[in-house]
Formats: C-alpha cells, structure tokens, sequence
C-alpha cells in the first residue's frame, strides 16, 4: 500500500478528567486507527509538533507512539516517520472495519427548507469523459492542441509570478487578457469593444448566468432559439424567468414570432446556430437589431463556434452592427482550445460594467490568474492566431470527408447539412423515420448522435418548420474525429439506417 507522503495536524476528541496525558493520546489514536478515521499507510505528524499542538512534553507523545508501534498499530523508523501499519492486529481478532467514514454520518432530515432558486435549479452535465468516438459533438481535436506550447508558457508564468499576482485581480479579469481579447474580437468579429467592456468568465455559461442575474426576476419574459442550448434554458428556469420559444428558418430566429413588448432578454446563436448549425442572415440580423430597439429588450449573442467559418462571407457580430447598445457578446475558448481551460469572454456596454464587476464580485469573483496569464501569452505571442488557423483548415477538411462519405452510403435515407461554421452539423432524416430509435440503435453499434428533440424543451412552437426540426433529424459531430472513424460512423449508420427501413416494411 503506497504511504502518504503528508501528514495533517490530527484532531482528537477532548482529554477526559483523570487520565494521564499519555494514555489518553494512546487510547485517542488507537481509536482513530480501529475506525477507520486513520487510515492504513497514513502518516502521523512528528512528535515535536504533536507535543507543540496538545501542549504535552515530547516525552509524552514517543512514550505514546511507542506503545502503539509494540503493539502493531503504527510502523515506521528514526527519519522516516511513523505510519499507520498496513494490517492491524485488531483485524484479526474482530470483524473487519470497514472504513466507512459516512457511517458515522447523522441522517438528514427529510424535509430541508431550501429558497425557490434552490428548488428550480437543475444540474447541467458535463462533458462525456469516454474514447471520443463517431458522431461526438461539441468537442475539438484535443489531441491537435499545441499542449508543449501552453506547458512553456506556464512555466514561464509561474517564473515572473508576482506577490499582486498571487494576491488577487480585478473581478473582471486580468487587464492585460481583458486587452488580449478585445483586440481580438474587434479585428476579429466585428466586435465594437474596449478592454474596459470585457468580463473574463469561466465560460458562456457563467456569461448566461450573469445576463440572467442582470435582466430577469421571477416571471419576466425571456427568449431563446427552439431548437436551442439547453445550458440557456437551465438558468433561465433557475431564476424563474418565463422562457418563450421562438421558431427559426433558413435565416435565423422567426421575428413574426417576437412580442412587440415585454421581453426582457433574448438569448440567440447567429454565428453558428446551436444545435441546427444555420448562420443568421445579415438582413435577419439588422431586423433583429430593429426589433430590440422598439421593444426595448436587451440581446445576448453567443458566439457558439463563430471562430471556425468554412464558406460564405464573413459577417460581423450582432454586436458589431448594434448602433443603440442593446447587445451583450459571449464566447469561450473551450471549443477554440480545449474544455478544462474554462474561460471565456462577456463584452457588455459601458453602464453594465460595475453591474457586471459586482456581480462577479459576489460569485465567482474572477478566474484563475494563473491561466489568464498563460491564456493572454498565448494570444498575444500568435499561438492563438496560428492555432485557429491550423484547426479551421483540419475541420473543413473532415466536414468534407463526412459529407462526401454521406453522400455515397446514405443517398435517400439521410442528408447531411454543410454547414458554413462549427465543429457539428446536422443529418436530416428521411421523413416519418424516428431520430430517437436511430439514436438508440447507433450507439449499440458505438455511434453516438443525437436527436435535435432533446434541444427542444417542453415549450411548444408555433411554426411547423421548427416540429420538422426537432422531429427528424440528427446532430453530427465531426471536428474531434479523423478521417478513419468519421468514415466508420458512416458505414455504421448505413447499416442501423438499412435495418430500419427493412423493419417497416
């Protein structure tokens, strides 16, 4: 068994009247040991600090530690320190401990008075941890990071570390990445920013949660995309916001669909439309701006994999053609980079910011600055420039191969859309086939897609085209796959797609 190589200062229960110091500390770390509170190859703390924090003369705790070395509870030698023995005697004249340390744990009660925020909040899940397999979405090709590159720059950083660095940075994030990123986003995105307008955040999602916090009390309108990002509507909901549906077509959200007056925030994807993959059309952007000028409600853009575009000309962020400053702009660079960096962006205007700064104040109250520091190393040295660069050549290259592959083995039974950004796509089915029953049977044959209806909420839409949407068809992730295994997907979901047919006959 593998030895600690720490040990903590030990709490024991108080000394009873009467005893002697020395069989006190005895019985006290016997009884630790037996329940299982130390265990086996755990280290105790030296005799000197053991006498310095019970205030006992040394000679008192050796005296202790060597009644139980001779009795087979610890082990050790003079410089190596004293452990706690592997096998204990005890175990082999009682039924075995078992270490359980939740045993000992009082039950809760059944009833706990928890707020309705408390009541309303549902987990939102993470990333699935298992070998990246065909169609997985929402992934990059981590093993294509440039990881030497990021591990240099943090040991550089650990090097120039600072004592303000290791204090503390504003609640908005370290300046210089503040700066980093908006240089970015203007040259970028179109983006209309300075660095003073830039929160640093842990991701869009914490960038949700925060325009949830800012716009929304209980009751209060808020619109999102259906299909849409589900992580949206679990803050929505969290904060009891009343969330409205809105229907999309080939440009984007359905305006007709958009009250004239009492939404408080809308939540969209134009760059790359979550999970149908459409980009919003710059006359659909421009009434949509309009739109937000009239009735008064605020935007969020999430810029959900604008970074990698593949056709098409470039069009500039909402926020960039937003002349009255109704639009907040989110990104993260957990799609860009890798998922565990958690860091993103939340650009907002310039009477938000100490709103915003309080916020984060009070939650989060900033990221890591260790990682803003290695993140704004590896933007401003072109690592970042030269990495997107890289990845958006290899991505369009496997949305080839799986359109290509799709077009030879799924002719007539699925469509595969080519999308003009991100790193998924969707595969429409034919019609009256059942995205959840290909779903199921994809992934005994170890391909995972996934039905758009699970992007679809309770809420019902008004507009057929979006029914269509969520019925039928498939979300494909491609970016995290090589040419081999989207290839294999392929073969695999012609085969479930064959059998399925031939059952309904």
């Amino acid at each position: 068994m593998r030895k600690q190589s720490t040990a903590f200062d030990i709490t024991l229960p108080p000394k009873r009247q009467n005893v002697a110091s020395y069989q006190w500390l005895y019985e006290s770390l016997r009884d630790q040991i037996l329940e299982g509170h130390l265990r086996p190859g755990s280290r105790l703390p030296a005799t000197r600090d053991m006498a310095r924090q019970y205030s006992f003369a040394r000679g008192t705790v050796v005296n202790a530690f060597e009644r139980l070395q001779s009795e087979g509870y610890v082990e050790g030698t003079v410089g190596s320190g004293t452990y706690v023995s592997r096998v204990l005697p005890d175990d082999l004249l009682r039924v075995q401990v078992s270490g359980d340390r939740t045993a000992a744990t009082p039950k809760r009660a059944k009833k706990r008075p928890v707020s309705e925020y408390g009541k309303r909040v549902r987990l939102f899940g993470g990333y699935e941890r298992g070998p990246v397999r065909a169609f997985r979405a929402n992934l990059p090709a981590l093993n294509l990071f440039p990881i030497k590159t990021w591990t240099q720059l943090t040991t550089r950083c650990l090097k120039k570390m600072s004592v303000r660095n290791l204090m503390d940075c504003d609640a908005m994030g370290e300046e210089g990445l503040r700066r980093a990123v908006s240089d970015y986003l203007v040259a970028s995105r179109g983006v209309k920013c300075e660095a003073e307008q830039v929160a640093i955040v842990s991701g869009v999602q914490e960038a949700i949660d925060i325009a949830a916090r800012l716009f929304l009390d209980p009751g209060d309108e808020v619109g999102m995309e259906r299909p849409g990002y589900p992580g949206a509507a679990l803050a929505f909901a969290a904060v009891g916001a009343k969330i409205c549906a809105i229907g999309l077509d080939q440009d984007g959200i359905r305006l007709n669909e958009l009250p004239q007056k009492g939404m408080r925030l809308l939540y969209v994807t134009p760059g790359h439309q979550f999970p149908l993959g459409t980009t919003m059309s710059l006359a659909r952007r421009l009434e949509l701006l309009q739109w937000a000028g009239t009735s008064g409600a605020m935007i969020l853009e999430d810029d959900y994999d604008g970074e990698y575009r593949y056709s098409g000309k470039p069009i500039p962020a909402l926020q960039g053609l937003d002349p009255r400053g109704c639009v907040l702009y989110a990104g993260s660079f957990s799609k860009v980079m890798f998922p565990a960096l958690r860091l993103g962006y939340l650009v907002v205007t310039d009477d938000l910011v100490d709103r915003v700064r309080a916020i984060k104040s009070l939650t989060t109250r900033h990221a890591p600055v260790l990682e803003q520091l290695v993140l704004r190393g590896f933007i401003e040295e072109g690592h970042f420039g030269r990495h997107l660069r890289r990845m958006r050549q290899v991505y369009a290259e496997r949305l080839a191969i799986l359109v290509e592959e799709a077009r030879a083995r799924l002719a007539g039974v699925m469509k595969i859309s080519e999308v003009e950004a991100g790193l998924q796509t969707v595969g429409w089915l034919k019609q009256g086939t059942a995205a959840e029953a290909v779903a199921r049977a994809a992934l005994e044959r170890g391909v995972e897609v996934t039905p758009l209806s699970r992007y679809a909420g309770e809420v019902p839409s008004r507009h057929p085209v979006s029914r269509r949407y969520v019925s039928e068809g498939l979300q494909l992730g491609f970016a995290a796959l090589d040419g081999v295994e989207i290839r294999r997907g392929v073969r695999e979901l012609a085969i479930v797609l064959e059998r399925l047919k031939r059952s309904e006959r």
